[in-house]
């Protein structure tokens, strides 16, 4: 377990700028055709972005979830991952009440699936997929990247993914999800729809990030510090945890990005020494 002080968080957004052209896709169906004409809330909401590096190859690429407790939230592209050398898929899912879990997780599921059958035409790494958001969005990354069944469904196993990285994301099942049970909010539940329900040794890599303790929503950085024990018992080599202090829930997005873009920098290396 890490905590960040000030002067780390200084020295980590220092990230190299990267001289490159970019040009955004917007708004591709994520869903097959057939899929797209038979639900027109999916041919609504199942959309996402594209923001590619066009003058490199092999380029690692991010999967960015929106937060909004699954009830709200617009797809975007950060500001703190433009022109920083890597693509980034801006994903729109379906919400609750409109539809109940867990749909919203097998949208995020099958923009995911997208990414792996459609980054390569864009001259992007299959092999450098990182999955990853703010609060609900974290919760998507990370039941898409645990829960192995969802992606399972397209053929491609959740082990490919090079990172799972959640930003304040709920470890437990979602509020939303327990909400739809007509579960209270503060009573915790670990069942099919919470993250560490899928606790395993043999899942990629888990960066988790979180607020400051005393500031975060709810217990949201003690269900991560709860998620980083259970994993590294469980014989997770490559479960690590940050707590940004004095960084609220809302907060904690923006000094979390260099985090990010340190891990695919991480990882990208080791994969090259292969």
């Amino acid at each position: 377990m890490k905590k960040i002080l000030f002067i780390l968080f200084l020295n980590l957004i220092s990230i190299q700028i990267f001289a490159q052209d970019y040009k955004t896709i917007s708004n591709i169906h994520y869903y097959d055709e057939k899929t797209n004409r038979s639900d027109a809330y999916i041919n609504e909401r199942c959309v996402l972005d594209v923001y590619i590096p066009t003058n490199i190859k092999k380029f690692p690429t991010v999967i960015w979830f929106h937060g909004g407790g699954i009830t709200g939230g617009e797809k975007d592209i950060p500001e703190e991952l433009k022109s920083k050398g890597v693509a980034v898929i801006g994903v729109n899912y379906r919400l609750s009440p409109k539809v109940k879990a867990p749909k919203y997780i097998e949208d995020a599921a099958a923009a995911t699936a997208w990414v792996f059958k459609n980054i390569k035409n864009y001259g992007g790494s299959e092999e450098l997929i990182f999955i990853t958001g703010h609060s609900a969005g974290g919760y998507l990354a990370s039941m898409v990247g645990l829960d192995k069944s969802y992606l399972n469904k397209y053929q491609i196993d959740a082990n490919k993914l090079a990172g799972i990285i959640p930003f304040s994301g709920q470890m437990i099942s979602h509020f939303t999800t327990r909400k739809e049970k007509g579960i209270d909010e503060l009573d915790a539940r670990i069942d099919e729809m919470a993250p560490l329900h899928f606790i395993r040794s043999d899942a990629s890599p888990l960066l988790l990030i979180t607020g400051d303790r005393e500031k975060e929503l709810l217990g949201r950085y003690e269900e991560n510090a709860y998620m980083w024990r259970m994993m590294k018992l469980k014989g997770h080599k490559e479960t690590v945890l940050y707590e940004l202090d004095g960084f609220d829930h809302g907060g904690m997005a923006h000094p979390a990005f260099p985090l990010l873009l340190n891990e695919i920098k991480r990882v990208e290396k080791l994969k090259n020494k292969k």
